[in-house]
């Protein structure tokens, strides 16, 4: 990621550093696919929207792995209630774009890390963007999104939360 200032953020679900707690996982091992409560302040003044992000840098797939992308949050919202990303978006503001997580839902699908790769981090990031949206496909990827903000991102707050397999057990 191209270097910017940073900004704060906090959740009450997850912690920088610590475990993810059994919610945030998938519901095929144990979970609830929810995403967590996100909050964020001290970003710049000239911010005109957010993307929040949410990737495993850790899958073993030589890509790593989209959990959630929602671009064109207004620049006047400073935070997402937990299960935010659930099918639908029911705590996302009017006007987001949900982008296609790899196994192409609509959704926050939560950490589900094979046995044998050991611990996994997951990259919650809140990126303040100098544009009001991003105009972008709502069927691309995430990865296609990064490319579409690249220029417009002017600072960026992050939480990396871990995962294990069998963690929601």
């Amino acid at each position: 990621m191209r270097q910017v200032p940073e900004f704060d953020l906090v959740s009450t679900d997850i912690q920088h550093g610590e475990p993810l707690p059994s919610e945030l996982y998938s519901a095929g091992v144990g979970g609830e696919d929810r995403s967590p409560q996100l909050s964020w302040s001290g970003f710049p003044a000239e911010t005109q929207s957010f993307v929040v992000t949410c990737y495993d840098p850790d899958a073993p797939t030589g890509s790593g792995f989209w959990h959630w992308a929602v671009a064109n949050i207004p620049g006047d919202v400073t935070s997402l209630p937990s299960g935010a990303g659930a099918a639908g978006g029911p705590g996302l503001p009017e006007g987001t774009i949900t982008m296609p997580n790899e196994v192409r839902g609509l959704e926050f699908t939560g950490a589900a890390p094979p046995e044998g790769t050991g611990a996994h981090h997951y990259w919650f990031v809140v990126h303040a963007l100098n544009v009001p949206r991003v105009e972008v496909d709502p069927g691309m990827t995430p990865a296609v999104l990064g490319f579409l903000m690249r220029d417009a991102v002017i600072a960026r707050a992050i939480i990396v939360a871990t995962g294990e397999p069998g963690g929601a057990a």
